[in-house]
């Protein structure tokens, strides 16, 4: 069967350097780090004092006041980035939309983990179950995309993805199939995560994932450089309208990149440690490519997943340099999370947003926070270290990567 081809028609994001997509990109361009000491809670008992908080973000401002004790931060930031999505499209202005044929698919990889935190120790405190009745709707993953899809009557496929930090790529992923085969004309696709709360910092303390870089937060993600200690946590989301080209044709809609293709597999080695080799990650770069149709050697630029982990940060290099031999010397490498942190569950959309932008404007964001290289990994590489680069970019790829060996890669290129 012919399958239709997937267009980006709308983009939105609210992230640690910026509240909205323009600012965003301005913050990606300028190498802008949103770490700093976390203000949320107190931290004094806690391994790591810092994150990359929004700034200056007041739910209330975009969403009715009454509404928004009903849904847990997560949801706030997904509703807000979509929201962003939806109106830059400029889906709704087209009348003979069908609202029956708009999805919603949108991610998160813990969901209301401050909702359920409160609702426990508040239990724990008094030992009457009192629970607040919305608790259970504000906890679960899946209620951002319900909010979205009741705020404008769409009646297409409606779910969530969770897969660790590769969740909102797998929606992606999901989405792609299903416009793919014509079960929606248009879809709102995203993720969003609030996970700066005792229990998020706490738990992944406990692990040994975040850096304890106390004393010089701002530098402290700082991907493939020697010093690297562990990632630093983000929050915020990201979302995207996607459709088919001939229902964006059809309404005129302005469009930024055609989502090529997208991979998925799985290392199936460690609960949270990647594959030594980066099996998992070269053959889920591999599937993107085989299904976007293209040769590896095409790609002009790879936002890696690179979290600032030593083990993760070597894995994923081994596994680019086995995808493209020679030919990784001439790709643009680089890591957004050195500036947004890692924004769990919804780090795959606020990334594939920075890789769309970069296709539009032909620059690709530096890796920030690079001051010694790392032996280990291989000098020559193009890790854009510390600063934009200006070339010419036709094709992108984007790299996620998730606790339990979930891998999922997309692809995008420019529209012609």
């Amino acid at each position: 069967m012919d399958f239709h081809k997937v267009v980006v028609t709308g983009l939105g994001a609210i992230t640690p350097i910026g509240n909205d997509l323009n600012a965003y990109w301005e913050g990606l361009r300028t190498g802008k780090s949103g770490a700093g000491p976390i203000t949320k809670f107190d931290t004094t008992h806690f391994k790591t004092n810092f994150a990359c908080e929004l700034k200056d973000f007041d739910a209330s401002n975009f969403i009715d006041r009454k509404e928004v004790r009903r849904l847990d931060p997560y949801a706030h930031y997904g509703l807000v980035s979509g929201e962003e999505a939806i109106q830059h499209s400029g889906i709704l202005d087209f009348t003979d939309l069908d609202r029956n044929r708009v999805g919603v698919i949108w991610a998160s990889g813990i969901g209301g983990i401050l909702t359920f935190q409160e609702e426990m120790m508040e239990y724990a405190k008094s030992g009457v179950p009192r629970f607040n009745p919305f608790f259970i709707p504000k906890m679960i993953s899946d209620i951002a995309a319900g909010h979205i899809s009741m705020k404008h009557g769409f009646r297409g496929p409606n779910y969530a993805t969770v897969s660790a930090c590769a969740s909102s790529t797998n929606a992606l992923i999901d989405a792609l199939m299903l416009l793919r085969l014509g079960k929606a004309d248009a879809i709102v696709v995203g993720g969003s995560e609030a996970a700066i709360t005792e229990g998020g910092i706490g738990g992944f303390n406990s692990m040994k994932a975040l850096s304890q870089r106390n004393d010089d937060p701002t530098t402290a993600s700082r991907p493939f450089d020697l010093d690297r200690d562990g990632f630093v946590m983000g929050e915020g989301g990201g979302g995207m309208v996607l459709e088919t080209l001939e229902h964006a044709q059809k309404r005129g809609a302005t469009i930024y990149a055609e989502l090529a293709g997208g991979g998925l597999s799985a290392d199936a080695h460690h609960l949270t440690a990647p594959h030594p080799e980066g099996l998992g990650a070269s053959l889920v770069m591999e599937r993107a490519c085989e299904d976007a149709g293209i040769d590896p050697k095409e790609i002009d630029y790879i936002n890696v997943h690179g979290t600032s982990t030593p083990l993760g940060d070597i894995s994923e290099v081994k596994a680019i340099q086995r995808l493209l031999g020679e030919a990784a010397y001439d790709v643009n490498i680089s890591s957004t999370k050195s500036m947004t942190g890692h924004l769990l569950g919804a780090a795959g959309i606020v990334e594939a947003i920075a890789g769309v932008l970069a296709l539009q404007h032909n620059i690709v964001p530096p890796t920030i926070n690079h001051f010694t290289d790392d032996p280990e990994l291989d000098a020559k590489l193009n890790f854009t270290f510390n600063t934009a680069q200006e070339r010419e970019i036709n094709v992108v790829l984007s790299n996620t990567f998730g606790f339990g060996g979930h891998n999922a890669s997309a692809i995008f290129r420019k529209h012609t």
